[in-house]
């Protein structure tokens, strides 16, 4: 019978090893989860936004599809902690795919995206001062799931599947598929994939694999005490800035970093970046912390791993081993449908 090997306790690699205990029958499935990683990793810190458009065309095709699956599926739904809120993606201009794509969510998402020009987005009142000629694919139906809620409820349909699911870290992984616990015996595979996210690339280093391109980066976003009116979920191309709802009437605000190879753990927060997120969502939205709630602007930082195509995807760097990551941040957009590719294609490795 043979023998797959997963490591990595965060969202892709829960949902592989999902996946892969639901389309491949009579192969011994093993998660090692990585604890106690698992409980500071960057699916426990993600936002989780959830929407169908992307502007590169291949992670559009996996976002709405993902999303179409979300929607098609109340179990997954309430798994996930599903909160449909919808979601404006703002960009500077028209892209050559843009409209295409737009079409290609619509088929998969009906009666959820449109695409307004900036003078109708104004006139909705949740963003000022748009650049002249930008545009913004507008969904109804995307939202934000908790990676991490989704995590742990796939953890337990792993076990109850029949698959071992094994805590503890890994020191290693060799060229012939071993796999070398922390404390523990080792154990050989058919097929070993690691999905350690921002771990990844210590782990292949151990034994001199190639990590293909891997590289982890800080991500960080701030807890504020409210919201922005009527913004929504929503990525603004044009300034950096991301955010959604947030539970208790709070909201997730957010800018991208430029805090490349950081060492996998608890990533320190940079106060420099939680004022330049205020700064932008005061311009953009018109937000300003109430009156003496400033104080309660928290930030959330991790590590995250990813790659320069941006893409979750299954990547392999010697015979029958594999890495499982590597997104673009925020790969639980794209992750149900990742890992469903990565499912087929690990079957057919083993006929």
């Amino acid at each position: 019978m043979p023998r797959i090997a997963v490591i990595g306790g965060g969202i892709a690699g829960v949902t592989l090893a999902w996946r892969l205990c639901e389309s491949i029958r009579g192969t011994a499935v093993h998660l090692f989860t990585g604890e106690p990683y698992r409980r500071t990793d960057a699916s426990a810190a993600s936002g989780g936004l959830t929407r169908g458009f992307e502007p590169d065309p291949d992670l559009c095709m996996e976002a709405s599809a993902s999303l179409a699956e979300l929607q098609s599926d109340p179990v997954l739904r309430a798994w996930a902690g599903y909160r449909e809120t919808g979601s404006v993606y703002l960009m500077p201009a028209l892209g050559r795919d843009t409209a295409e794509l737009v079409d290609a969510v619509r088929r998969r998402v009906p009666d959820s995206v449109e695409l307004l020009d900036a003078e109708r987005l104004a006139a909705r009142g949740a963003f000022r001062d748009l650049p002249e000629g930008s545009v913004a694919v507008v969904e109804r139906r995307a939202g934000y799931v908790s990676p991490n809620a989704l995590r742990d409820r796939l953890l337990v349909e792993i076990a109850r599947s029949g698959a071992l699911v094994i805590d503890g870290r890994i020191e290693s992984v060799t060229r012939e598929g071993e796999v070398r616990p922390v404390g523990g015996p080792p154990a050989r595979f058919d097929v070993v994939v690691v999905a350690a996210g921002a771990w990844t690339r210590t782990l292949l280093a151990r034994t001199g694999l190639p990590d293909g391109g891997l590289r982890t980066k800080t991500i960080q976003y701030v807890l504020t005490p409210s919201g922005p009116g009527g913004a929504g979920a929503f990525v603004d191309e044009t300034t950096g800035l991301y955010g959604r709802p947030y539970a208790d009437g709070r909201a997730l605000l957010g800018l991208p970093t430029d805090r490349w190879d950081v060492p996998p753990g608890r990533a320190p927060a940079d106060p420099a970046l939680t004022a330049r997120v205020l700064d932008v969502a005061r311009a953009r939205l018109g937000y300003v912390p109430p009156a003496g709630k400033a104080a309660a602007v928290t930030a959330v930082a991790a590590v995250e791993c990813y790659h320069a195509t941006g893409a979750l995807s299954l990547r392999p760097l010697v015979p029958g081993v594999y890495t499982f990551t590597g997104g673009s941040g925020g790969a639980g957009k794209t992750v149900l449908a990742a890992s469903r590719t990565a499912a087929r294609s690990l079957a057919r490795s083993l006929r």
